[in-house]
Formats: C-alpha cells, sequence, structure tokens
C-alpha cells in the first residue's frame, strides 16, 4: 500500500493528473461526433462486444488519456489507432462527454469466484504485497475522476481480464509509473479471472 500512495503521489507532482482535470468537453457535440466510434461500442457506450470496452459512465478523463494514447502510439492498437488519428483534442473531450454522462449496464458476478475476488478487491494481499483495487478504483467500481483511475463498474469481464493480462505480461505500458503493472504482476491467471468477473456487477 505504501508503494502504490508513493506513486500517486509522483505522477501528482509530475504533473499527469492535472493535466486530465484541464479536459473539458460538450457531451452534445460529442454525441454526433460519435457515430462511427457507436458501431464498436454501442450508440451509448454501452459495448454488446465482449471484446470491445462499454464507454457509457466511464470517466471522461481516462477516456481522453487513452485516445491521446491511441494516437500517440503510448498504447498499442491498430484499430483504435487508425479511428483516432484525425481527431482533435477538443474532438476527444466532446466524446468522452457524451460517453461519461451515458449510465453503463451492470452484468452478473460468478458466485463461484466471488469471494476471493471480493478479498483481493477491498483488501488486496499483504502477503505478496498487492495493494487493494478500491483504492484507486472505489468501493463500488466508479472509479477516482481528478486521478484519472477507471471506473471498472459493469464492463465486460472478457475485456477486462484481457487488460489486466496486458499489463501483466507488459504488452500495455501506458499506466502512469507502471502502477498497475506492479499491481498484477504478482497475481495468479485464477484471481485475474476472479477480479475480472467480479468488476463486471460492480455497483
Amino acid at each position: 500500500m505504501k508503494k502504490l500512495v508513493i506513486v500517486f503521489i509522483s505522477a501528482v507532482v509530475s504533473g499527469f493528473i492535472p493535466n486530465l482535470l484541464a479536459a473539458q468537453g460538450d457531451a452534445a457535440a460529442g454525441q454526433a461526433k460519435s457515430a462511427l466510434c457507436g458501431s464498436c461500442h454501442g450508440t451509448d457506450g454501452n459495448s454488446q462486444i465482449v471484446s470491445n470496452p462499454k464507454l457509457a459512465g466511464q470517466n471522461a478523463s481516462y477516456i481522453v488519456k487513452q485516445l491521446m494514447d491511441f494516437k500517440s502510439g503510448a498504447r498499442p492498437g491498430p484499430i483504435m489507432s487508425s479511428m483516432v488519428l484525425s481527431l482533435s483534442e477538443q474532438d476527444m473531450q466532446d466524446i468522452a462527454a457524451w460517453y461519461s454522462s451515458q449510465e453503463v449496464t451492470i452484468q452478473g458476478a460468478d458466485p463461484a469466484s466471488f469471494e476471493l475476488a471480493e478479498t483481493l478487491y477491498r483488501a488486496g494481499n499483504n502477503d505478496i504485497a498487492v495493494a487493494a483495487c478500491s483504492a484507486c478504483h472505489s468501493p463500488t467500481g466508479k472509479g477516482n475522476a481528478p486521478a484519472g483511475f477507471p471506473a471498472l463498474s459493469g464492463q465486460h469481464a472478457e475485456y477486462t481480464l484481457q487488460q489486466l493480462k496486458a499489463f501483466r505480461s507488459g504488452s500495455r505500458q501506458n499506466d502512469n509509473n507502471a502502477m498497475m503493472r506492479t499491481v498484477v504482476e504478482r497475481l495468479t491467471d485464477k484471481e485475474l479471472e476472479a477480479l475480472a468477473n467480479y468488476v463486471s456487477g460492480l455497483n
């Protein structure tokens, strides 16, 4: 936990978070600009394709950062990189404002792994120095918008698991100060699967 707090403070001091707070968007303009996005992510941000993330209810600052990272190449993804190529920063802010204003649909958590996941999410694992997920993503999974930490509540379990494994393998590295990579590097496949299922029903 101490390491996580230090990393968070470092992110604030180094200027990542204030840049995200500056983002301002127009949801009405974003709705029009998101027409193409809707083919993969749903018109209201509730994607019906489990490999594509739900954007409904996601923190706007987080959406903006991910779009900027796809455009800069900090987050790999050939499809998304081509989709954002022509977007201006204002376009990104408007699209983020639209999706963040929508309500995410909640999935159902897997009862078989509920106890394991709830313990990890709310308390972490002190034996292997894994911080609680709720410290950054909130007890209800709504994230922390001012800090730029994403909402997890209702997200497709398949998509969440894919991203957790990507952080663990290092194929995704656009987490500030390697915060996610540090948290998941010691977790097993079973634990990651349990967490992904748990947050899909968290609210």
